[in-house]
């Protein structure tokens, strides 16, 4: 197993850890239950953690990833940019969820303040997660990319095919 099959396995959790950690966390808001608030806090901690599993096995996995066919530097330069800036708004709401949990367990009059700054915080994040998921994808997945290139004769193939399709009309 090298960095890049790491990076494959922990790099979806900071993503669906995310989604649904805000949903629990809505819901815990909505409920006025600590208990389900904690609970949407320990998912964006896990998810913190798990980004930075994901962002120490990059390095390794664009290593991998460069010498494939059909992958060039700037798709995972762009990938890398918007993992880093993901990973840090998750380091942050990890941090905000760790004082979340600690205010709800004292009862603290903060506590809701900082729900609702875990919830802004998450979202963005998730705005931030499709962008990195998005990226990291067309690394491998040239059929999801805007920039595709055709294989040489693909293009003379559709003509011919709309031609033909005329001939038969005919």
């Amino acid at each position: 197993m090298n960095d890049a099959h790491l990076h494959m396995i922990v790099n979806h959790f900071p993503i669906i850890g995310t989604i649904f950690g805000l949903g629990i966390l809505f819901t815990g808001v909505v409920l006025k239950n600590n208990s389900v608030k904690n609970t949407a806090y320990v998912l964006f901690i896990v998810a913190a953690i798990f980004a930075a599993f994901s962002m120490g096995t990059g390095d390794g996995a664009e290593d991998v990833a460069e010498k494939l066919p059909g992958v060039t530097k700037e798709i995972i330069h762009e990938h890398e940019e918007l993992a880093e800036k993901f990973a840090l708004l998750l380091y942050a709401l990890g941090v905000v969820s760790l004082v979340g949990i600690f205010l709800n367990v004292k009862n603290h009059t903060k506590a809701k303040l900082v729900s609702w700054l875990a919830i802004v915080i998450a979202a963005v994040a998730l705005f931030l997660a499709k962008e990195v998921g998005t990226s990291g994808g067309e690394v491998r997945h040239t059929e999801i990319r805007t920039d595709t290139i055709q294989p040489a004769g693909a293009e003379q193939n559709a003509v011919t095919g709309e031609q033909r399709g005329k001939e038969d009309e005919d």
